[in-house]
């Protein structure tokens, strides 16, 4: 997959292309549905296939104090959109003479001049321009004007609520990562550089990892099953994201045991996928008790994995 960091780096010869404009936070089931009729509508019609996306997010430029935290870094992001099969990604910067314009001055100005379009696929719910006010009727007349045709497509439904980012957050802050990943697809993972933590770990001989991560969203605080990707392989692990509160407590942190790893992960890039919630972070009277706790939410995450065969990463 290309990446276009502007539309400038856009070559002028691309012909026409079956497009989606989006944020696509997350990349879940709903940007996927709109994602694979595009990539689908490209191949029946051997064109290229083509994300229309946004760097930084609207809302940093327009309302930063409402800006949510995003469901994944830049890099899982590209990762995520890659493995859709899209041919390319075009990112474009969103500043304040961007959030000026309506949207068929955005459509006419900013995308016409370097792009062809043999479709648009957009959700049911897309809105564009200054304030939002463009809609999937106002994109299918510019359609109208320019040769092409505007499709909407319905919102996936899981769980009785539409998948949305908004729900993916709010499952993933309140620890139920098992629905956001009912809504993503896949575990919702975070990435990061192992660093130096206290040893607590080594003092109750559970070894851990300690992630210094730059994902804005961390699961709810509490002990997961979780598998790591470690070294270009998929380990079975038990994760714990909060304060260490038998310690004293403290900034909030994510640790990472993997129940079958003997080696030094200092400075190695890993991927932690969350799958389950075992229970919530709680205070301890002594180090030994929660040690005894450690050894049975090892015991948990073992019998989870009963069955799962992990693959390659």
């Amino acid at each position: 997959m290309n990446v276009w960091n502007g539309i400038e780096r856009v070559p002028a010869d691309l012909a026409p292309v079956v497009a989606s404009i989006g944020k696509c936070d997350g990349v879940h089931l709903g940007h996927r549905a709109i994602l694979d009729r595009v990539v689908a509508e490209a191949r029946r019609r051997r064109v290229p296939s083509l994300l229309i996306s946004f760097d930084p997010h609207p809302l940093a430029v327009l309302a930063p104090d409402r800006l949510p935290p995003q469901l994944q870094t830049r890099r899982q992001k590209i990762d995520a959109l890659e493995e859709t099969g899209l041919d390319h990604l075009l990112l474009l910067r969103f500043d304040a003479e961007v959030a000026a314009l309506d949207g068929e001055r955005f459509f006419d100005g900013i995308l016409a001049p370097r792009l062809r379009f043999a479709s648009v696929w957009v959700g049911e719910t897309f809105r564009f321009g200054h304030r939002r006010t463009g809609d999937l009727g106002l994109l299918s007349r510019i359609g109208a004007r320019h040769g092409f045709e505007a499709h909407g497509v319905e919102p996936v439904v899981v769980d009785d609520e539409a998948v949305s980012s908004s729900a993916i957050r709010r499952a993933v802050a309140a620890g139920d990562v098992e629905r956001a990943r009912r809504m993503l697809g896949r575990p919702y993972a975070i990435a990061g550089e192992v660093v130096a933590g206290e040893g607590r770990g080594q003092e109750l001989r559970t070894p851990t990892a300690n992630l210094r991560t730059d994902n804005e969203l961390l699961p709810g605080n509490g002990v997961y099953v979780t598998e790591t990707v470690a070294l270009a392989s998929r380990q079975p692990s038990v994760t714990n994201v909060g304060v260490r509160p038998t310690f004293s407590g403290g900034a909030r942190t994510l640790e990472t045991h993997l129940l079958d790893f003997e080696g030094d992960l200092y400075g190695e890039s890993l991927e932690v996928r969350f799958l389950a919630r075992l229970r919530d972070e709680i205070r301890f009277d002594s180090p030994a008790e929660l040690g005894d706790q450690i050894a049975r939410d090892r015991a948990a995450a073992f019998a989870y994995f009963q069955g799962i065969r992990l693959g390659p990463p």
